[in-house]
């Protein structure tokens, strides 16, 4: 009892401020006295070792381990470690086991203060446990990405085909929301793709503040008069490498989130800023590794995360809005985007505190790269030009040869390599155009052996998987990508941009 007085003195002071002082800390901070019951603990504690709430002042702090461990740590309280202890959390129904690393620093008169962090190692696990994960669902993804598309582009192309030929208004609208259905399908393969790492992108180097202000209209108007925006850009600005269009994606993904979570109105704030990490730094479900970083973190006035959420944000098809139309991968398409960029997100909530999440992308030295503006003869067509297109799924092939056929092509078609060799035989067509996945030699071998005949050939590859996915670089060796599905117009823009002059 004697040294729960000196530490009931010590923490408590004048009126508890100390106390109080320790609760606003952000840190994993518990102080216990020299049997393990609570005497204050850090704002940072809760966040980690939720979500079962903390034990009031008075109880048992050792109940937050594992039994096994409670002994080594009690021992610890009497003699204090020079390292920290590596303990497991007590468990609970969310997941895995999880290990904190407790260092134990003694108090005058008995007692401690523990302070917690995430455990390297168990941090390492989970993030080996996470990418396996993630191999996994971008192994299933590219399996049915290919098929899925292949449906949608002739689902979309046939739709645009009536259309364009003339129908009346009643099935004119049957078919457009044929097409919408379509699109939001195309649109879910692609966020799938863009969580499993398996997308396009156009890296390009951007200063981050543009790209924020430059998208602060259109948020403005997405987000409505009930939520206020407010831009914090840290000056000098930083440049990142991202695919910019991604990078907007990301914006807005996590502010519409936030928006969503504050339905009687709020405030969202955008900040810009930088971070050097010097050590390997746990934070939350991901570790951030050393390096030089620019931070892009967007808070709100919400409600807050419940903490039994947290843990399972990023989770595909994970959703608390599933009756409100949500698909669970708002949130992991920004991951799979950030991952996909060298970056990382991490999130801090607290329930009725709003939430921040942290957008993490490497610095790059810069200059940001200049606009380019393409040629205005890019995506005009040719008409006349010889066109060898080879497409092994025959519905796909009959529409993109009528779509061809229509702009004034020359077609010539061919259901797989072997066919599209013997027309190759005599004089070169203006494009190449054909799928990557045909039975037998594929559509990239097909290209290369027709540029060793002649090198300046154009190709236009297509694919229901991203680019990404090809395990090549296709714009190094000059062929053109065009992923599926797409609509009749794409499939002309992109051989329009096929056949431009270089320059």
């Amino acid at each position: 009892m004697a040294a729960r007085r000196v530490l009931g003195r010590l923490i408590g002071g004048e009126g508890g401020t100390l106390r109080e002082a320790i609760a606003a800390l952000p840190d994993a901070l518990l102080v216990v006295d020299a049997r393990g019951r609570l005497v204050a603990a850090g704002g940072g504690a809760g966040r980690m070792l939720g979500p079962e709430p903390l034990p009031a002042e008075g109880e048992d702090a050792l109940s937050l381990f594992a039994a096994e461990h409670r002994a080594a740590l009690l021992a610890a309280l009497a003699a204090p470690p020079r390292e920290p202890l590596r303990l497991l959390l007590a468990s609970t129904d969310l997941g895995p086991p999880r290990w904190a690393a407790v260092g134990v620093t003694g108090l005058p008169g008995g007692g401690a203060v523990l302070r917690l962090s995430a455990d390297a190692a168990e941090a390492e696990q989970a993030a080996a446990r996470e990418s396996e994960r993630l191999a996994s669902l971008g192994r299933l993804a590219g399996g049915i990405a290919h098929d899925v598309n292949n449906l949608l582009t002739a689902v979309m192309g046939g739709a645009e085909a009536v259309l364009a030929r003339g129908v009346g208004p009643e099935q004119a609208e049957d078919l457009r929301t044929v097409l919408a259905a379509a699109q939001r399908g195309a649109d879910l393969v692609r966020r799938l793709l863009a969580f499993a790492r398996r997308q396009q992108l156009a890296p390009r180097v951007v200063a981050l503040n543009d790209a924020v202000a430059a998208l602060a209209p259109l948020l403005r108007r997405t987000l409505g008069r009930s939520i206020s925006l407010r831009l914090d850009l840290e000056e000098p600005g930083r440049c990142v490498r991202v695919d910019p269009s991604q990078l907007d994606q990301v914006v807005v993904n996590l502010a519409v989130n936030a928006a969503q979570a504050m339905p009687g109105g709020g405030r969202i704030t955008i900040s810009t800023g930088h971070r050097t990490v010097l050590a390997p730094e746990p934070a939350g479900r991901t570790t951030i590794p050393p390096g030089r970083w620019v931070t892009l973190d967007v808070a709100d006035t919400g409600p807050g995360i419940p903490p039994e959420v947290l843990p399972r944000l990023f989770e595909p098809f994970f959703t608390t809005r599933r009756e409100q139309g949500g698909t669970g991968l708002g949130l992991a398409t920004v991951l799979g985007i950030l991952r996909q960029s060298g970056g990382e997100i991490t999130v801090e909530s607290a329930p009725g505190e709003g939430a921040r999440f942290r957008v993490w992308l490497p610095r790059h030295p810069g200059p940001p790269d200049p606009v380019e503006t393409p040629p205005e003869s890019a995506a005009k067509p040719h008409p006349g030009a010889r066109i060898l297109l080879v497409e092994d799924e025959a519905p796909l092939r009959r529409l993109a040869e009528r779509a061809l056929l229509r702009a004034g092509y020359v077609v010539d078609s061919a259901a797989d390599a072997e066919e599209a060799s013997d027309r190759l035989d005599g004089p070169p067509p203006g494009l190449l155009v054909s799928d990557v996945s045909l039975p037998g030699r594929d559509g990239l071998a097909l290209a290369r052996a027709a540029r060793a005949a002649w090198p300046d050939l154009p190709v236009l590859l297509m694919s229901g998987y991203a680019e990404a996915a090809l395990g090549t670089d296709l714009a190094a060796e000059g062929i053109a990508f065009l992923g599926k599905p797409f609509t009749p117009a794409e499939l002309l823009a992109a051989v329009g941009r096929a056949l431009a002059p270089p320059g």
